[in-house]
C-alpha cells in the first residue's frame, strides 16, 4: 500500500545540501541513516536503493522521498550512465506518515471544501510516485541547486524554493489522486487520453488525430475534457511541449531550432512566440536565467 508524508507548509523546510550525481562507472548507494529528509529524482537509467526493507527502482521521472533515521543503501550496482537529483531537507514541523486510506479521506475533505485553497497549508508527499509533469519538477529542481549555488546574500531564498518543490510535487499529487475505490469510467477514460497526450506531445498531434485514436468526435472530446480538467487539449498539449522545452533549454546545449524540433514545432519564430505568450520571456532568456548546476561525477 502506498505511504505519504502529510505536513504543515506554512513554514517553509531547511535546505541542506543538494546536487546532481552523475557515474560514469557501475555505481552502488553508500549504505547509511541520515537525520534529515532526502528527496532522490531519477534523470537517467536505474537507481536501485533499499530502505528500511523496501526495495525500490527509481528510473527517470520518479521520486523518492527518503524520512530522516531510516537505513537506506544501494540493493544492486547501478549501470554507468546512472544520474538522478538530490537534495536534503529539515523540517521544523510535526510531520506524519499516512496510508493511502487516509491520503483518501483527506482528498476528499480538500475537495468538498470550497475555502481549502484559501485557508488550507497542509501538503501530502508520496513516499515513492512518477509525477503526472515532472518537467515542472525538474525545473523547480534546477532553480533550487542555481540559488543553492550563487552566493545569495540572503539565505533564506533557497529554503522557500526547497518548499516550492515540495509544494509542487504535493499539489500534482493532490490533482491526479484516484481514490482505491474510484470506477468513474469517464475519469478513467479522461486519465487514458492525458496519458496518450503526455506520450504523444512531442510529435506532430492535433485534437483531431487524438478524437480518432479514441473513435470520438472532436467537439465531444474537447468538451468533456474541458469539463474534467478545467483546459482544452490545445492549451494542454501546448503547455506539455513548453515544460519539455523549459527542461532542455537548462538540460542541454541544443539551440533553440533544434530544442523546436524535439518538441514537434517545426516553425522556429512560432515556437518562440508560444514560448513567450506562457513563460513571459524568450527562450534564450529564460535560458540565460539558470545556468549553475552542482554535479558529483564518479
Amino acid at each position: 500500500m502506498k505511504k505519504f508524508l502529510k505536513m504543515n507548509a506554512a513554514s517553509k523546510v531547511e535546505f541542506a545540501l543538494g546536487g546532481q550525481l552523475i557515474s560514469n562507472e557501475p555505481w552502488a548507494h553508500m549504505k547509511r541513516t541520515i537525520d534529515n529528509y532526502e528527496v532522490i529524482i531519477g534523470v537517467k537509467n536505474t537507481l536501485y536503493l533499499e530502505v528500511e526493507g523496501t526495495k525500490y527502482e527509481v528510473q527517470p521521472g520518479d521520486v523518492l522521498i527518503i524520512p530522516p533515521h531510516q537505513f537506506h543503501g544501494g540493493y544492486s550496482q547501478c549501470k554507468p550512465g546512472v544520474s538522478f537529483y538530490w537534495f536534503h531537507f529539515y523540517c521544523s514541523q510535526d510531520i506524519a506518515l499516512i496510508d493511502e486510506k487516509t491520503m483518501d479521506h483527506e482528498v476528499k475533505l480538500l475537495r468538498a471544501n470550497p475555502y481549502a485553497k484559501h485557508s488550507n497549508t497542509s501538503i501530502f508527499l508520496p513516499i515513492f510516485s512518477t509525477p503526472r509533469d515532472i518537467n515542472r519538477i525538474n525545473i523547480l529542481c534546477h532553480q533550487l541547486l542555481d540559488v543553492a549555488n550563487s552566493n545569495y546574500y540572503n539565505p533564506l531564498a533557497v529554503d522557500y524554493l526547497a518548499t516550492v518543490l515540495l509544494i509542487e510535487l504535493s499539489e500534482q499529487t493532490l490533482t491526479h489522486f484516484h481514490s482505491p475505490s474510484e470506477t468513474g469510467n469517464i475519469d478513467k477514460t479522461i486519465t487514458k487520453i492525458m496519458e496518450w497526450i503526455r506520450v504523444n506531445a512531442m510529435s506532430d498531434i492535433s485534437v483531431q488525430s487524438i478524437a480518432e485514436n479514441f473513435n470520438y468526435s472532436r467537439n465531444y472530446l474537447s468538451r468533456i475534457f474541458k469539463s474534467h480538467t478545467g483546459m482544452n487539449i490545445k492549451d494542454y498539449i501546448h503547455m506539455l511541449k513548453i515544460s519539455k522545452a523549459k527542461d532542455l533549454l537548462i538540460r542541454s546545449n541544443s539551440g533553440i531550432k533544434g530544442i523546436a524540433l524535439s518538441v514537434g514545432i517545426d516553425d522556429e519564430k512560432y515556437f518562440m512566440r508560444l514560448f513567450k505568450k506562457y513563460e513571459k520571456m524568450t527562450p534564450t532568456e529564460y535560458r540565460k536565467a539558470y545556468y549553475r548546476i552542482p554535479l558529483n561525477l564518479d
